[in-house]
């Protein structure tokens, strides 16, 4: 008797606090809308809008190779290096971060938290924003795009191979410790063994969100597919727009799918 006058008691405890947070969520999203200006549609956006969807769907296929200059297989094949070496870079780059920021790597909480400050910090600076520092420095290319999606990408890496360290078993190296074993051995045959299948899942999800990344980096002159988007867009030659994004989503899906069945092996 008396657990069911509770359950009724708590019942309208959790509708109200319920209804507080459907209602907080509302008014954030009218809060979100009323700032987005609106000054209507132009005259001319319904032929435009046209002439958008009758190129995308009628793409133009002569651009898919040309002898003479940049095509879309040359593009595809840019995007997809500069993603391959932007994701090696930031493996390197990431692993001795990760056991950094790792709380079981360190003796004290400080040294643990500076690393994970210094990730956080990594991982606060937008890819693009990076690419245009990139340009300015090493000029507008590939390599630009390479260096600011290696460098981006060891932000997020550094975070889960730090999560996958800390969540990882502590009997072989207490076990190995307690045999006499140093840190190095510690390190090979405990530590690596247990965070390896973790840390190559990791990288293939990144190589998947660096595709994506390298796709867009282009529009700022940072190498790839992007780079004849943007000619294309600026021309307003959407029939070239939709070779192009068509040939950008096939990559991505054959990309994924590869991607995604090694992973499944290896988790």
């Amino acid at each position: 008797m008396i657990k069911s006058w509770n359950h009724i008691i708590q019942k309208p405890k959790k509708n109200r606090y319920r209804w507080f947070i459907y209602l907080a969520l509302a008014a954030v999203y009218i809060w979100a809308f009323a700032g987005v200006p609106f000054t209507g549609f132009k005259e001319t956006a319904g032929q435009i809008t046209k002439a958008i969807v009758t190129g995308i769907f009628t793409p133009d296929w002569d651009f898919v190779y040309l002898p003479e200059g940049e095509d879309l297989l040359r593009g595809l094949l840019e995007t997809l290096a500069i993603s391959v070496l932007g994701t090696f870079i930031s493996t390197l780059l990431c692993i001795p971060f990760a056991f950094w920021a790792a709380v079981n790597m360190s003796r004290t909480k400080a040294v643990s938290g500076s690393g994970k400050m210094v990730l956080s910090f990594i991982r606060a600076i937008p890819e693009i924003i990076l690419a245009l520092m990139f340009i300015k420095a090493v000029g507008p290319g590939s390599f630009a795009g390479v260096l600011a999606l290696g460098l981006h990408s060891v932000g997020m890496l550094g975070k889960l191979f730090a999560d996958e360290v800390e969540n990882m078993d502590n009997g072989p190296v207490e076990a190995l410790v307690s045999a006499g074993a140093n840190r190095l051995q510690i390190l090979w045959f405990a530590v690596i063994p247990q965070v390896l299948p973790g840390f190559l899942s990791y990288t293939l999800y990144r190589f998947e969100i660096n595709m994506r990344s390298a796709a867009i980096l282009g529009v700022i002159g940072a190498g790839g597919i992007g780079t004849p988007l943007i000619f294309a867009l600026s021309t307003r030659n959407w029939d070239r727009v939709g070779i192009i994004l068509l040939g950008i989503v096939i990559l991505i899906t054959v990309v994924d799918m590869i991607s995604g069945a090694i992973r499944k092996r290896l988790v």
